[in-house]
């Protein structure tokens, strides 16, 4: 028995001592490390400064950060002026991750999984983008030191997109929307691309945007909307004028960890000035997860869309066209028989979009950026239809991290404000931009304000009031299901949160799992069956209704 117990006691610390060899990741070296002594100078509330680089908060509510040097020296120069917002983000981020994933223990094995899963995570990030997030990394908080080592934490929440995406049942909750118009299809025949980044890790992520203004050694100067301690692309715009902007699709199983794509954006983004150089820098890295690449390129005058599985890469154009789509499924003739990317089609909210987002284009002979602005904050479906406010078939589904607008040709970008895409979209004169941000010393506002486009008219409305509400029912209803709580609700509050939202099927959806969890069958099923006469999102969602009704049991 004791002997067993030895044995078995051994093979334990064998496997963990393996599993701590193969996951445990070599620290970058930078060669010249004496940023490391330079101190940030408080100069105003919310705007620091260290040398020539600077964070401040504008009176719009973006944060915005310059930087400028080589991978190491920015990424120190961020990891000491963004410490605070830093902290937050991940304290926003690994909250909502907990309410996703309640069990420790499961959140023990994910944690183990993704360690074993990433270690050669880094083998596929480019130097200079590892000695940047090792620079921020050594920056911050102690707080999360029991998730992983700082840098090692860092490195795989860039690959957070990559895997959220992959492993999902649906594989998207959510599904951004992107479209580039030119030529005769834009009031002064320049570039202008527009889009939705509908990434949602709860409101409290979304607090803080990040406008990076970055100068690196080597490279083009950018400009790129994300959030503190995110040092790859999601949304930007280069200083020749290229664009980057990334769509998830459908993806296999990942079988091992490779590039993340946002990573691979930002290379594009750094060092590509016109399509061509853009997709070549695409081929050259592999990746784990499919991905669109919406290219805007000024030298090029047109916009184009790398589509990248984890085996392929190909440029898709839009032929015979002044006009690019791009939702989260593939147009390209490589996808054409693909079997997943057929069913992403068929079956998720991303067919929907890019045909409702086709017929908007359609609606302006020539589109200017506030008409780009309108189709961004488009809250209906195909036809004008109500379809519920929050609805995944929605361009603006309400839980946009942000949307943004490029006029390349002016070195133009406009960026939404909260919440979502209904704030004043704040325009940003590149130009200006990089000609007055070194050695800012005085905390002034760098936007055109003149620009700007103003805040949604349905922010004020009572539409909007009763969409807030709506989300502090659902919240609460989620809590109970997910907890199996008992709630008693009377027929006056059930009125009340149905015509909060009455033409979303998940008002309806969420009545009948709340009457199930009551074992009230009857009235289970009543809602259930309303919902399916709603505009729902995926052939999934709707599937699982109707399993649900066949499974009640009705005396």
């Amino acid at each position: 028995m004791f002997y067993s117990f030895f044995v078995a006691t051994d093979v334990v610390f064998l496997f963990l001592f393996w599993f701590i060899i193969v996951v445990t990741v070599k620290l970058p070296t930078p060669t010249d490390t004496s940023v490391l002594k330079l101190e940030r100078t408080e100069v105003a509330k919310d705007f620091y400064t260290l040398n020539n680089n600077w964070i401040k908060k504008s009176d719009s509510g973006l944060w915005e950060i310059y930087v400028e040097g080589d991978g190491f020296e920015r990424g120190v120069i961020e990891g000491k002026l963004n410490k605070e917002l830093a902290e937050k983000q991940e304290i926003a981020f690994v909250n909502q991750l907990k309410k996703m994933i309640p069990s420790q223990g499961m959140l023990n094995y994910l944690k183990f999984f993704i360690a074993f899963f990433n270690r050669h995570l880094d083998q596929y990030v480019p130097e200079e983008y590892k000695q940047e997030i090792y620079g921020e990394s050594l920056f911050a908080s102690d707080k999360f030191d029991f998730i992983a080592p700082k840098y090692y934490r860092m490195l795989n929440y860039h690959a957070a997109h990559d895997i959220g995406h992959a492993l999902q049942d649906k594989n998207m909750i959510v599904g951004c929307t992107a479209f580039g118009a030119w030529a005769d299809k834009t009031d002064d025949g320049s570039l202008l691309i527009g889009r939705n980044f509908d990434f949602y890790v709860g409101d409290e992520f979304a607090e803080d945007k990040l406008i990076n203004f970055v100068k690196p050694k080597t490279g083009y100067k950018l400009m790129m909307i994300s959030w503190a301690g995110m040092i790859g692309t999601v949304s930007g715009m280069n200083e020749k004028g290229l664009t980057v902007t990334i769509n998830a699709s459908k993806s296999e199983i990942p079988t091992s960890a490779a590039t993340p794509i946002s990573i691979v954006a930002r290379e594009i983004l750094q060092y590509a000035k016109n399509i061509e150089e853009a997709f070549a820098i695409a081929q050259k890295r592999k990746t784990f997860v499919s991905e669109s690449i919406l290219i805007g390129s000024l030298a090029d005058n047109r916009t184009a869309t790398i589509e990248k599985t984890p085996s392929k890469t190909e440029l898709f154009e839009a032929p015979n066209s002044d006009y690019i789509v791009c939702a989260n499924h593939y147009q390209g003739k490589s996808f054409g028989n693909d079997k997943v990317n057929q069913e992403n089609i068929e079956k998720s909210s991303s067919n929907y979009r890019f045909k409702h987002l086709n017929q908007l284009i359609n609606q302006y002979p020539k589109i200017s950026v506030s008409d780009a602005a309108s189709i961004l904050r488009n809250r209906k479906g195909m036809d004008g239809k109500d379809i519920g406010m929050g609805n995944e078939k929605s361009l603006n589904q309400l839980i946009a991290h942000h949307s943004v607008i490029f006029k390349p040709s002016k070195l133009q970008v406009w960026v939404s404000t909260n919440p979502f895409q209904l704030g004043p979209y704040i325009c940003y004169d590149l130009n200006k931009v990089f000609a007055e941000a070194p050695a800012l010393i005085e905390k002034k506002e760098l936007y055109e304000k003149q620009l700007n486009i103003p805040a949604d008219s349905f922010l004020f409305s009572r539409e909007y009031k009763k969409f807030v509400a709506y989300k502090k029912f659902r919240e609460a209803f989620h809590f109970a299901h997910k907890h199996k709580l008992h709630i008693d609700l009377d027929s006056k509050t059930i009125t009340t949160f149905i015509n909060l939202n009455p033409e979303y099927y998940d008002t309806y959806f969420l009545l009948g799992n709340y009457y199930k969890d009551e074992n009230e069958p009857v009235e289970a099923r009543l809602y259930y069956v309303k919902a399916l006469t709603k505009e729902i999102t995926t052939v999934q969602d709707k599937e699982a209704i109707d399993k649900l009704i066949d499974n009640l049991i009705i005396k």
